[in-house]
């Protein structure tokens, strides 16, 4: 299995932005977890940051035919962009939504997801332990169809 790690706004500060929020550990802690919780599940895995919306989008327009799965942390944008789940459902790619916080428990504007609407599943509130769990699901459907 092969899988797109999409990570959107401000997600490369990490152990910078409100670590009392994301925590003290950085972007580079996270990619390294991501990994591992890869080869876990014998997956493959590509990590992308970006900060602009229309990258994010060229990113996901990209993955078609190349992955298996995509596990997203659109940040803010989760809140405002119709342009990611737009793509994420132009691709038909098996989507799975992480958030770090508990999005629904924080500012009033923080609780609608546009892209929870095409996600197979949202993962919020765990920390870096959604990413794994993100994975996990992915790869359920992968190795159940290799299953006999």
């Amino acid at each position: 299995m092969k899988i797109l790690i999409i990570n959107g706004p401000n997600l490369n500060m990490l152990g910078i932005r409100e670590p009392g929020i994301y925590g003290k550990q950085s972007y580079a802690d996270l990619c390294e977890f991501i990994r591992r919780s890869c080869e876990e599940h014998s997956a493959e895995c590509e990590l992308y940051q970006s900060n602009h919306e229309g990258d994010i989008v060229d990113k996901i327009q990209e993955a078609y035919g190349k992955f298996d799965g995509i596990v997203i942390n659109p940040g803010a944008y989760t809140h405002t962009s119709v342009a990611i789940p737009d793509a994420i459902s132009a691709v038909g790619i098996p989507t799975v939504e992480v958030h770090i916080s508990d999005i629904n428990s924080r500012e009033e504007f923080r609780r609608h997801s546009f892209v929870s609407a095409v996600a197979k599943k949202t993962v919020m509130g765990l920390g870096f332990e959604g990413y794994r769990l993100a994975i996990g699901e992915l790869c359920k459907k992968s190795e159940s169809e290799t299953v006999s």
